[in-house]
């Protein structure tokens, strides 16, 4: 999702509340914050030596150990009045792709990317998946792309 698509959400949903689901069936806590947001350019070289960049919009989440409990979720209004504070402050490039940084006890941090949204109960919540690595240069690597149109998907075939 990029960041222009995701104020376009909190703008259409400022009276609901705020949830994120780090995993399936694991939600952030209601007493997460918004610590920081980052405006990252990566600058990267694959290891078949081709060159890429790319923006990004990297919003932290950090739950307060002093409101643990606490009773309700951020506010959509409140979290976009903070992205919106942040936009006056240092322009967002709005085509660059969102990704939450969180972690807690029991899991990593991690930079975790937007892979859906439901509407339920008053809530927005944001679906959050773990992007894979992987190997940009496979031609120049001599590593084949798995053919998945002769697969059948069989236990032991491979392609599950």
């Amino acid at each position: 999702m990029t960041t222009s698509d995701f104020i376009t959400l909190l703008t259409a949903h400022q009276g609901k509340s705020l949830a994120f689901e780090y995993a399936p069936n694991m939600l952030v806590g209601t007493n997460y914050h918004i610590t920081e947001v980052k405006h990252l350019t990566v600058d990267a070289v694959d290891c078949g030596g081709t060159a890429d960049a790319w923006k990004e919009t990297i919003i932290q989440l950090w739950e307060s150990p002093s409101e643990v409990g606490k009773a309700a979720y951020m506010s959509v209004y409140k979290a976009l009045s903070i992205l919106k504070k942040v936009g006056k402050m240092k322009a967002y490039e709005l085509d660059a792709i969102v990704k939450i940084e969180y972690s807690n006890a029991m899991f990593h941090t991690a930079q975790l990317h937007i892979a859906d949204y439901e509407l339920k109960e008053g809530v927005l919540l944001i679906k959050l998946t773990v992007q894979p690595t992987d190997c940009k240069a496979k031609d120049a690597c001599g590593i084949p792309e798995p053919n998945m149109q002769n697969a059948t998907c069989a236990p032991n075939s491979g392609c599950c």
